[in-house]
């Protein structure tokens, strides 16, 4: 008989970056669950150390790292201080939407310093450090379904997430000798501390709604799914791929 998917991620180090909140505080949790030791990174010492102490004070193994992943040498030096490395997720994000003609230079700084400057730099120190350590590892992007379409108010956000998307697919063939998997998990919008505010705007929700063909707003538990099996073994053949969570936007 076929045995079941491995899923597990006992004995294994997940690090995860923008872990203070919505998506990347979900995946930490849910990765903690699975058997892992959970590093939490993120910029907000106070909240990643409320995440790692109640995982911690439920039996699981997590420890809150506070660091900027803007800052290069910082996050190369945190990587490589980690004795195991096996999971990264390149979580850390942000958008400020605005149209094309209203984009000003610090607007585009600062989207694509995080979202494409920074992933690319902390994936190359994740990389080299799994390349060092000799075990291979899954590298998860966190990339969106505006990596794959466009969208008004949203040109640079989409060049950073089509940038990512093209980030990985490169990556995962250099690095596919060294065991070391890269995919990409492109949500829609889901509702987080970043989005809520977005949804107060009735026209932009009755949007979202229509185009969103399961007729609801997505919530952080899509998207753990993904996360923990692009993780463990049951995606052991997947690499330069992207998980497209969208409830069917991009299907029309």
């Amino acid at each position: 008989m076929t045995p079941l998917p491995d899923f597990s991620l006992k004995g294994r180090v997940a690090l995860v970056t923008g872990a203070g909140r919505g998506i990347g505080r979900a995946i930490a949790e849910v990765y903690a669950q699975a058997g892992a030791e959970v590093v939490l990174c993120a910029r907000s010492r106070t909240e990643i150390a409320e995440v790692a102490q109640a995982l911690v004070e439920q039996g699981f193994k997590a420890r809150a790292i506070p660091c900027d992943v803007t800052d290069v040498a910082d996050f190369r030096a945190l990587a490589d201080g980690l004795e195991r490395l096996d999971i990264f997720v390149n979580n850390a994000g942000t958008n400020r939407p605005r149209p094309l003609v209203d984009v000003t230079e610090e607007d585009f700084d600062v989207i694509a310093g995080l979202n494409l400057r920074a992933a690319f730099f902390a994936l190359q120190s994740v990389a080299r450090r799994m390349r060092d350590l000799g075990r291979g590892g899954s590298i998860i992007n966190m990339s969106s379904q505006m990596g794959h379409i466009g969208a008004a108010d949203r040109s640079v956000y989409c060049a950073t997430k089509w940038g990512i998307e093209g980030l990985t697919k490169a990556s995962a063939i250099e690095l596919s000798p060294f065991r070391i998997r890269v995919n990409t998990i492109c949500p829609t919008f889901i509702e987080t501390p970043l989005t809520r505010p977005y949804f107060d705007d009735p026209a932009f929700r009755e949007h979202c709604l229509r185009m969103i063909k399961l007729g609801r707003v997505g919530q952080v538990g899509d998207i753990v799914g993904a996360a923990l099996y692009l993780a463990s073994d049951a995606s052991a053949l997947m690499t330069g791929s992207a998980v497209i969570l969208d409830g069917g936007w991009t299907a029309e």
